[in-house]
């Protein structure tokens, strides 16, 4: 198994197992979270698409969630992100959805976020959100780290829907 498929390779082989399917809507991951389950063979069995939706108008146009739907929502929380997550898992008809927002760094948001805080949520049979605090300020790092909190998040879902 090579670095890109390992964090996904149970998440994966969950997915196949019980014939579900995923969608992925991430951003500060920058496209890491869908590489990962891209990485594992057979991928087409369960993976349906995604987008690193890093704007608002990616949000408008790829999630198809207008800006009155989300205004009273601060976007780096797990309400925001689990709005995401549902958007994109009715949009792809998938059986789940992950979605992450996060400050890689290294500097925080615009929004008063400090670099390495990171929302997720899973949208599916079971729903989750998690948020991830002071994780560092290491941009590259915080991608990763990101990315595999989301994946384990995921794996935490499909197997709580057991």
């Amino acid at each position: 198994m090579t670095m890109l498929a390992t964090p996904a390779a149970n998440v994966a082989a969950l997915l196949k197992a019980r014939e579900q399917t995923i969608a992925v809507s991430e951003s500060s991951a920058g496209g890491l979270i869908s590489a990962a389950l891209l990485a594992v063979p057979g991928a087409s069995a369960y993976y349906l698409g995604g987008g690193i939706i890093y704007t608002r108008e990616a949000r408008r146009i790829l999630l198809d969630i207008p800006d009155d739907d989300v205004r009273h929502l601060t976007p780096l929380t797990t309400e925001y992100v689990a709005r995401c997550a549902q958007a994109l898992r009715t949009k792809l008809g998938a059986t789940w959805a992950v979605a992450e927002i996060g400050t890689t760094g290294p500097t925080g948001s615009r929004y008063g976020h400090p670099a390495g805080m990171c929302a997720l949520a899973v949208d599916g049979p079971v729903r989750l959100t998690r948020l991830i605090e002071n994780a560092g300020d290491e941009r590259e790092k915080n991608m990763w780290a990101f990315a595999a909190a989301a994946l384990a998040l995921l794996e935490e879902a499909i197997t709580a829907a057991d």
